[in-house]
């Protein structure tokens, strides 16, 4: 594993661990619908000259289909779910739910493309899980009457990143990150935005929400999913997505510095188990398997 990737991945779930609060900063206001709607267009206006740029839109050619469909498992389905659900669950319960992607993404490798795991993938994927559990063990209590379905909907979205990053192995492994990057967000636009225009809020949102909004296309989706399709090309599509493990250390990061939490032990185990998950999914720690010396005499 070179160490871009090493990086890079840490990187991207200090990004990714922001999106949750900006989405509940702004996505109570806007409505789900037309706050990931606008996400999905300012990351386009955000790509698209980049794309042009470096004349990576020759790339896309003969892919718009294969795109199209990816981008409704990648951004669309899952941006809507996550959106809707974070009116009812908070910012860390989210991060938590959406850390399943792994397990969904190795199941879908297996079942799909016949993927072998090995044995220090699994127990990372266990270890990760187990590590998601101690970190927010005691933010699992939710003062809610009805939490099955926003939680179900973080699960669909979970497997429908797990879907969409198997799909870029095996039919988009010719496209380059920025192009991927771009294609999925002008697809995913291309259909959240009429949508959206049945869901104007009555209300102007607040310059927070607005705030929200543009960080969260820009950085959060724009940046971001150029990361994400650069460590799928170099780490596969089950190793790239174990990003969603690290999610919550960063969630808890954020909400220590922006929101005034306190860390206790719990979260403290849960990070040293999360981490250690991620590097034996990851590959960058593995089991090494004993080998006997026969002598024959």
């Amino acid at each position: 594993m070179t160490v871009r990737p090493l990086i890079e991945l840490p990187l991207l779930a200090a990004i990714w661990g922001g999106s949750f609060i900006f989405m509940k900063l702004g996505g109570a206001e806007f409505g789900p619908v037309l706050f990931m709607a606008l996400r999905t267009l300012i990351a386009s206006a955000f790509l698209i000259p980049i794309l042009l740029l470096n004349k990576q839109h020759l790339n896309l050619k003969g892919y718009y289909l294969r795109i199209f469909v990816m981008a409704m498992f990648s951004t669309a389905i899952p941006f809507i779910l996550f959106g809707w659900a974070t009116l009812t669950l908070t910012a860390g319960i989210t991060s938590v739910l959406n850390a399943t992607t792994p397990m969904f993404g190795a199941l879908v490798a297996f079942f799909w493309l016949k993927d072998k795991l090995s044995i220090s993938a699994v127990v990372g994927l266990l270890l990760g899980f187990v590590g998601v559990y101690f970190l927010m063990y005691d933010k699992l209590v939710i003062a809610q009457e009805d939490v099955i379905l926003p939680t179900l909907a973080v699960m669909l979205a979970s497997l429908c990143y797990g879907i969409s990053a198997n799909i870029t192995k095996k039919y988009l492994t010719g496209i380059k990150p920025i192009a991927l990057a771009t294609g999925s967000q002008v697809s995913a636009t291309l259909v959240l935005l009429p949508i959206s225009l049945f869901f104007i809020p009555d209300v102007m949102p607040s310059n927070s929400a607005i705030t929200s909004v543009l960080l969260l296309g820009i950085l959060c989706t724009g940046i971001a999913y150029v990361i994400f399709f650069r460590l799928i090309t170099f780490l596969g599509p089950t190793k790239a997505i174990s990003v969603t493990y690290l999610i919550p250390v960063f969630g808890l990061f954020w909400g220590v510095i922006f929101l005034s939490e306190i860390i206790t032990s719990w979260m403290t185990l849960g990070c040293g188990f999360v981490l250690t998950g991620v590097a034996l999914t990851t590959g960058a720690i593995k089991f090494k398997r004993k080998t006997t010396m026969v002598q024959l005499d």
